[in-house]
């Protein structure tokens, strides 16, 4: 018997998208997004590294700042916000694209949201993650007015709305039907040399054309919860609004030996921080409640 989700909810979620409204109350919503914001008052912008968040053909992120960020939390930049001698030309605050990836891990206000919260849970087990499942990267999605980036198609998984999502400031798109005829022909993964790189799953000569087809837009309100089937093709466009789109989002996988992880992936568990648990329940002492750099 289902806890939160009715039956043709879950088997949307399994093929599609979801999206589930309030599923954060407004008190609760405000809570991360106050937390977030406090996370870029507290950036300390002087000895950042400058590393821009971009997964462009030509132009990825993929230094160690990056690569060594999923058991910590650390700012990415937006690519238009650094000028040509690597200073910030704008405020602080709104020169970054998103706060990642070990929120969920060491922020106790994202924790509880996320691996705390009962009916956080309650839709897990819904959707029949039975088989020991565990949250990989989280991050704060800021998309900044007037610079936020377009953001390419790729699985989400749980996305969390924090402030309102308009056509205007870059409310998430889908493409009905995309997961049966637009197989992944590439992937975004650590390169044996160093850093990241695409890896091509099918030879561009036999990969398909881009699925035609019109976009179906979800606007949502604060505390709206979009549950993204990984194969479903969406997209977010830029920010050309006067306001902010503040979004949280965390992935989700089964557990070895139900599923394996590649060890091509760029964000890898380490022996001192592995994926937390979802269904696990929180210990009694929680200690990990510092931002590590």
């Amino acid at each position: 018997m289902s806890e939160y989700l009715t039956q043709e909810q879950v088997e949307q979620a399994s093929i599609l998208y979801l999206r589930l409204p309030s599923f954060l109350t407004p008190v609760e919503s405000q809570v991360l997004l106050d937390r977030a914001k406090q996370l870029l008052d507290d950036f300390d912008a002087e000895s950042h590294p400058r590393t821009k968040f971009t997964t462009g053909d030509d132009n990825h992120v993929g230094d160690d700042y990056f690569l060594t960020s999923g058991d910590k939390i650390r700012y990415f930049l937006e690519e238009d916000a650094v000028d040509a001698d690597g200073k910030l030309n704008r405020e602080k605050q709104k020169a970054v694209n998103k706060i990642g990836h070990g929120l969920h891990i060491l922020d106790p206000v994202f924790r509880r949201a996320t691996l705390e919260n009962p009916a956080m849970k309650a839709v897990v087990r819904d959707l029949q993650f039975h088989r020991d499942p565990v949250a990989l990267q989280s991050m704060v999605i800021c998309k900044q007015p007037r610079i936020g980036g377009e953001d390419p198609p790729s699985a989400l998984g749980f996305w969390i709305a924090l402030e309102k999502c308009t056509p205007e400031n870059g409310a998430l798109s889908f493409l009905p039907g995309s997961h049966l005829i637009a197989p992944i022909s590439k992937r975004f993964v650590r390169l044996p040399t160093g850093g990241t790189g695409f890896e091509q799953l099918i030879p561009p000569e036999a990969a398909p054309p881009n699925p035609e087809g019109k976009y179906v837009m979800e606007c949502c309100m604060p505390g709206d919860m979009v549950l993204i089937h990984g194969s479903v093709l969406h997209r977010s466009e830029k920010n050309l609004s006067p306001h902010t789109r503040f979004a949280y989002t965390f992935h989700m996988i089964e557990s070895p030996p139900y599923a394996i992880y590649d060890q091509k992936n760029w964000l890898q568990p380490t022996p001192e921080t592995p994926f937390p648990h979802v269904l696990e329940e929180p210990l009694a002492t929680t200690v990990l409640v510092g931002v590590r750099k």
